[in-house]
């Protein structure tokens, strides 16, 4: 309540009940309520005077019209944030801020705030392209991807499209680059559009199991794969009930979420020295006692799918043993992933390919906001004004939500 604005009411008695003289304080009781403005429209009126000269009587000076996102049209900067933040940050579709707005009197159209989203995410693309150009920069990364139903024209129903998300945070190796987080949509899922969006990115990759990372690794071998053990745990996870090898293979990877837990935000070298005392051995004593089951089970099984899975990423789970940088999960981007997944379920499906576009350059500056603990809708408004005023191309990363913090 301390970072809302305080409005102060003085309610007192003027004179004394019992004779009607005058008072004096003696004290005061304060008492505290938290109030709300429900959301109001104003509409900002720009004048601007023509002058002529008296003295030649040929000139007409005017002031330049204010730069807008929507050359022509009716909303502010402050405005276009409003929908952004309300439909990818607080997962609003635009018919449902339709009817908000109504409420309070206005009438705005679903189509119209889709144009303004579309024009808003024009100007904004180039800061998008700005954060995963720093990303393919980075010594290590974690990447991702989840459907994005888009509508398809002509057939009345949705295709599949796809949302990459690439994800950096040195923080656990105490990696003095900021964390951040950039989205790419794709209309498909093939492996080579991870390559293409990560273009000349060289070091350790963090995935899961898809198979398109590992032909992505075969083809360019800068690239250096690590696996996820949250993976290979939640298969285990799913058959603990029903099998006593599946239990055991939890508490293995237990314990080398404990050690983790203890070197977490060392140095990298400090990190490594601690895994090849501490995790090797139980890694190591993990893949025979897998081997050996392994044997034992039905192929078709699920804890011989289960088995299968890990062993087959073996040289990649255990990459975090000999590189301090790696962590054990690629939960980073997992949980990069998580506000898609909201939008999705709210908002159904993407109008087309574009707008799934849309939809990714925008989260992408929504997240690095929340990232960086910066108010999204403050930075996006002075984002949106001091583009459609033309800053600059070559000075990007002075509009970057991290350059905000402090």
């Amino acid at each position: 309540m301390h970072a809302a604005p305080h409005v102060e009411e003085v309610d007192g008695i003027r004179a004394c009940p019992c004779c009607g003289g005058a008072l004096h304080q003696i004290g005061e009781d304060v008492a505290e309520r938290l109030d709300v403005v429900p959301i109001t429209f104003r509409v900002l009126v720009t004048r601007r005077p023509r002058y002529g000269c008296r003295s030649c009587e040929s000139a007409v000076v005017q002031a330049p019209a204010p730069a807008r996102i929507v050359e022509g049209g009716i909303p502010t900067e402050a405005l276009i944030a409003q929908v952004l933040i309300a439909k990818y940050a607080d997962h609003l579709p635009l018919y449902r801020q339709a009817q908000i707005y109504a409420r309070q009197g206005i009438q705005l159209d679903r189509s119209t705030l889709a144009d303004w989203v579309g024009r808003a995410a024009w100007y904004l693309r180039p800061l998008r392209d700005h954060i995963l150009k720093r990303l393919r920069r980075s010594e290590r990364l974690f990447a991702d991807e989840t459907t994005a139903p888009v509508l398809d024209p002509g057939r009345g129903r949705t295709k599949t499209g796809q949302l990459w998300a690439y994800a950096r945070d040195d923080h656990p190796w105490g990696g003095g680059d900021p964390p951040m987080v950039a989205y790419v949509y794709a209309a498909d899922r093939k492996g080579e559009r991870a390559q293409a969006h990560l273009g000349d990115f060289a070091g350790i990759l963090q995935v899961d199991g898809y198979g398109g990372y590992a032909a992505l690794a075969r083809r360019r071998k800068e690239i250096s794969l690590a696996f996820c053990w949250a993976h290979v745990r939640r298969k285990f996870y799913e058959l603990a009930d029903t099998s006593p090898v599946a239990t055991e293979v939890l508490r293995r990877i237990a314990s080398l979420y404990v050690i983790e837990n203890e070197i977490r935000g060392n140095p990298a070298e400090q990190r490594r020295q601690v895994r090849d005392e501490r995790s090797r051995i139980i890694v190591n004593d993990l893949h025979n006692y897998l081997d050996a089951r392994n044997r034992q089970v039905s192929a078709k099984s699920k804890l011989g799918e289960a088995i299968r899975y890990a062993l087959t990423r073996w040289d990649g789970l255990s990459r975090f043993l000999d590189d301090g940088r790696v962590d054990l999960d690629s939960n980073v981007v997992e949980r990069a992933i998580r506000p898609l997944a909201i939008n999705r379920k709210n908002a159904l499906f993407a109008g087309s390919d574009e707008g799934g576009d849309n939809w990714a350059v925008i989260a992408t500056l929504i997240e690095n906001c929340k990232i960086a603990g910066v108010n999204p809708h403050t930075w996006m408004t002075e984002t949106l004004t001091r583009l459609a005023n033309g800053h600059p191309a070559n000075a990007l990363g002075e509009l970057m939500p991290w350059t905000a913090v402090g």
